[in-house]
Parts: structure tokens; C-alpha cells; sequence
């Protein structure tokens, strides 16, 4: 079951014509949400980032979309789902309604809210390398979860083709963006940086939670700075972060193998920020 527009309706029922705009010009943006134990986690950062999104997309915000809106929206289609589950991966689209060219006839909008159960967020050995075929164009546009993730999905490809976990993705200056399904971090020594938005990386749920974490504990140093492909060589740990999974560790790039000593610390600093609620 989805809920379109607010009605519950099976998947197999959803009809999305010719004239869809997300189909035909990659038109939309969506969240990628964690609900466990029945709670949305971090709801309120998810919910101000999409109403950012959709000003830079100039799409016109429904006067009934507020926090409270969409998030009985979510509940009320987690209750449809009948396989019964811990943790649910819940997307949220928004894209504008059908009809023109690039120009579209209106910067109305429709939203479709679909949920899976999930039944493991993590791994223990997790290898990446990095995705070279093609480029994220840094600029702004690029830290906005938008429809068009061709480079997510050739790179993803690529991963499974070459029997990995997710690929690093690189900018046009060859520098590090962000994995195929998160943000990326690096730690060396007690200096942990990740690539700051002007890089083109998303601008990250759990990347936020992180940097704040981190910011507020004295035996770190956070850095939002360009990173080369050699300075992952040369780190003790690699970790990614996403709304599903939260953190998981980098276990394996090339030859070199990780650590995971202070990603587990920063894991369970997490998990007491999403018990909380802050």
C-alpha cells in the first residue's frame, strides 16, 4: 500500500501517466525517512530540508504541508503495512504535477509516500572503491535529493558488478563527494573531515547529526574540507552515513583495511541522539 496524495492505495494501482514529470525530467525530490520502535527519527531536520528543497526548485508548498501533516501522512501508511517490522524505510516524493515542457504548466505539486519493512541496516565487512566513469558536478543543485540519481545508479551498478558495497563518488576536480548511498567521512589521528556542501555532496541528515556530535566532544576535531582519493589511503578509519543505516564503517578500500574504533563510539552517540529526539 502507498498513499497518494493522501488516499492509501495498493502499489500495483498507482498510475502515474506519460506527462509525469518526475518520469520525463527527473521533476521531484524526495526524503528518505527512518521509522523504529514506531517513531520517526529525526523527523523535524528531514521535514526542513524538503520545504528548502522545494523553494530552490521553486515548487509551490501546499498551505496543509506542515510537520504535523506530513508526518500523520507517513504514520497513516505505516498502519497499512501488513508484514510487521522493527524498522521501516519510508520515501517521501514530492514532485510537480503533470504537463509542459521544461516549462511546466504549474509549480503545484503531488507527493507519494511508500514504506518497506527492513530487515538489517549494517554490515560487518563493507569494501568500496571509488566510481571514475563519471562526475558530480559540484554547485548547489547537487547537495538536493532530486529524482535524477543516474550517477548514484551507474556507480551502484558499477559496485555490484566489481563485487563491492557502494563506490566513492568524485567531483570534476577529482576530489571526494560522497558514496553511492551516503555522506562520506574520514578519520585520521583525532581529525575527522567530511566533504563540505560546495563540493556537491547531499546535504545530509545524519551528516548534519554527526558534524554536531562531533563538534560538541573535546577529543575531536571536525573538519568540513575538500579530500582527495589518496587521503582515504591514508586514513584509520572510513565511515558513511545515511538516514536507514545511520553509520556504517568502512571496512575495505583496495588493499587498505580500517579500524572502527571511533565509528562505534560516534554509532552509539548517534543512537542516543535518535532515542531522544534532539
Amino acid at each position: 500500500m502507498v498513499n497518494l496524495n493522501g488516499s492509501i492505495i495498493p502499489s500495483k494501482e498507482v498510475k502515474l501517466g506519460s506527462e509525469n514529470r518526475a518520469f520525463k525530467y527527473g521533476d521531484g525530490i524526495f526524503e528518505t525517512i527512518k521509522i523504529q520502535n514506531n517513531k520517526i527519527i529525526f523527523f523535524e531536520d528531514h521535514y526542513f530540508r524538503l520545504m528548502a528543497s522545494m523553494r530552490m526548485l521553486r515548487m509551490k508548498i501546499p498551505m496543509r504541508f506542515t510537520l504535523e501533516f506530513l508526518q500523520e501522512e507517513i504514520l497513516k501508511t505505516v498502519k497499512q503495512i501488513t508484514k510487521e517490522s522493527a524498522i521501516y524505510r519510508v520515501r517521501l516524493t514530492v514532485y510537480r504535477k503533470d504537463g509542459g515542457l521544461y516549462l511546466p504548466n504549474t509549480n503545484e505539486v503531488d507527493y507519494l509516500i511508500d514504506v518497506i519493512p527492513v530487515n538489517s541496516v549494517s554490515k560487518n565487512t563493507y569494501k568500496v572503491d571509488l566510481y571514475k566513469d563519471f562526475y558530480n558536478y559540484s554547485g548547489l543543485l547537487s547537495t538536493v535529493k532530486t529524482t535524477n540519481r543516474m550517477i548514484n545508479t551507474l556507480a551502484s551498478v558499477f559496485a555490484d558488478e566489481n563485487d563491492l558495497d557502494s563506490c566513492i563518488i568524485l567531483n570534476e576536480n577529482k576530489r571526494v563527494v560522497e558514496a553511492t548511498n551516503g555522506n562520506i567521512f574520514i578519520v585520521t589521528g583525532t581529525t575527522i573531515k567530511t566533504p563540505p556542501l560546495t563540493e556537491g555532496c547531499i546535504k545530509g541528515v545524519i551528516r548534519k547529526k554527526i558534524i554536531e556530535i562531533v563538534s560538541k566532544n573535546p577529543d575531536y576535531d571536525i573538519e568540513e574540507t575538500s579530500i582527495s582519493p589518496f587521503e582515504i589511503q591514508k586514513a584509520n578509519e572510513v565511515f558513511i552515513t545515511n538516514a536507514i543505516t545511520g553509520i556504517q564503517s568502512v571496512t575495505n578500500y583496495r588493499k587498505k583495511k580500517f579500524s572502527t574504533e571511533i565509528t562505534c563510539k560516534l554509532k552509539n552517540s548517534l543512537q542516543m541522539l535518535s532515542v531522544i529526539g534532539v
